[in-house]
């Protein structure tokens, strides 16, 4: 854990210690963020240019324009997006976190995350699609928009009812790294403990039982509202004049990027490599993608591979692709003990001044998922970002007049 010497990096500790997610509601994309339905959401930094849409992100457009009522068939989502009639944008430029290839559109349910402590914070993240064909997978098919659809007519209706009276977070994720989870590349534990607050009310929906089972075979359930819990924690720091605390991170499976504190909307961006990992199919190393994903902003606050020595079942799973010293990166590169996981002593929120003078990247957790777009997760891995994206961050904050 650092001792912070900038008190610009000191005072966003210290705001974001403050918040206290808690999911409030269900709200359409259009409601939540008013996105306008010419306008998808991707994670991690814009692309360039049209034909620079990796195929997995193009796929999982071309299934939401159809669920959106945009586009007759898939063929017509196609054009849309590759004509540029339908725009693609990142997510976190909304406070909106997706994960790996889902897209958002504007007739999707996200979850509604608030601090308890300044309502105005606030961050969104759309369902988790459990197995299957979940959006973000990045397959285009009948199955996949089959998927959505019920998704978002019986799933998320009933989601919307058992979270009326808020649903705190930070309970829960402390809860899940005791029993060994590490709130990103493993969360069954957060899921479980997340399904014992919410079963009552989910027990009195329609369709409750299809529902309830959903829920139960999905481990990663919690993953969403966690990413979006996060993305608000960071966000209570957004603003904070030459903070280089880093409050958004992700990938698009062509570039990776973050943004800091001090410099909110502004992009550091480079060339996204593939994590470094294990395939469970057999299938070669090219057909792997570039980094992507918005829940990179869960290790970049201080969770998944970042605390990968709270959890032993990850440890033994992805211990051998860790870089050198990668058990200690999360320590060395956190700011502060959060109270909220006093007994395990973990710490949050990365400096980018930290990592320059560290000269060490923070590690992510990150699944892979095949650039052809037809093989879906190839494995899971760890993703480390180039060094320059630190570097350049505090060179333009030291600019600033």
């Amino acid at each position: 854990m650092e001792t912070l010497s900038h008190a610009a990096d000191t005072e966003s500790i210290s705001r974001i210690l403050r918040v206290k997610p808690a999911w409030r509601a269900m709200r359409t994309a259009g409601e939540a963020v008013n996105l306008p339905d010419t306008t998808l959401l991707h994670a991690g930094p814009a692309f360039s240019h049209p034909s620079q849409i990796v195929q997995p992100v193009l796929n999982s457009a071309k299934v939401a324009l159809v669920f959106n009522g945009a586009a007759q068939d898939f063929e017509e989502a196609a054009q849309l997006v590759l004509s540029g009639a339908i725009t693609l944008e990142p997510a976190q430029d909304y406070d909106v976190v997706t994960p790996l290839a889902a897209v958002v559109s504007s007739k999707m349910l996200l979850h509604c995350i608030e601090d308890d402590s300044d309502p105005n914070v606030r961050s969104f993240a759309p369902i988790n699609g459990g197995n299957g064909p979940a959006p973000r997978l990045g397959l285009c098919s009948k199955g996949a928009l089959e998927h959505l659809i019920w998704l978002h007519n019986s799933l998320g209706p009933a989601l919307a009812q058992v979270c009326e009276d808020g649903i705190t977070l930070l309970d829960i994720a402390a809860g899940a790294l005791l029993e060994g989870d590490d709130c990103h590349g493993r969360t069954p534990v957060g899921t479980r403990l997340l399904l014992e607050k919410i079963r009552p009310q989910l027990m009195s929906q329609p369709d409750a039982g299809e529902c309830l089972s959903f829920v139960e075979d999905s481990p990663s359930f919690f993953l969403n509202l966690w990413m979006a819990a996060s993305k608000a924690i960071l966000l209570g720091a957004r603003g904070v004049p030459e903070s280089s605390l880093i409050i958004t991170a992700a990938g698009n499976g062509r570039e990776t990027g973050i943004q800091v504190a001090g410099l909110p909307g502004k992009w550091f961006t480079v060339p996204a490599l593939p994590p470094h990992g294990d395939f469970d199919v057999d299938l070669p190393q090219s057909r792997a993608l570039g980094a992507i994903g918005d829940s990179a902003i869960v290790d970049l606050l201080g969770f998944g591979a970042m605390a990968i020595s709270f959890s032993a079942p990850q440890h033994q799973n992805l211990g051998h692709l860790l870089p050198q010293g990668g058990l200690e990166t999360g320590a060395l590169l956190t700011s502060a003990i959060h109270p909220a996981f006093q007994p395990l002593r973990l710490s949050i929120g990365v400096m980018c001044r930290t990592c320059v003078s560290e000269n060490r990247a923070p590690i992510v957790s990150l699944g892979i998922l095949d650039n052809e777009g037809k093989a879906g997760r190839l494995g899971g891995g760890i993703f480390q970002p180039p060094k320059d994206l630190f570097t350049e961050a505090v060179a333009s904050l030291s600019q600033l007049p």
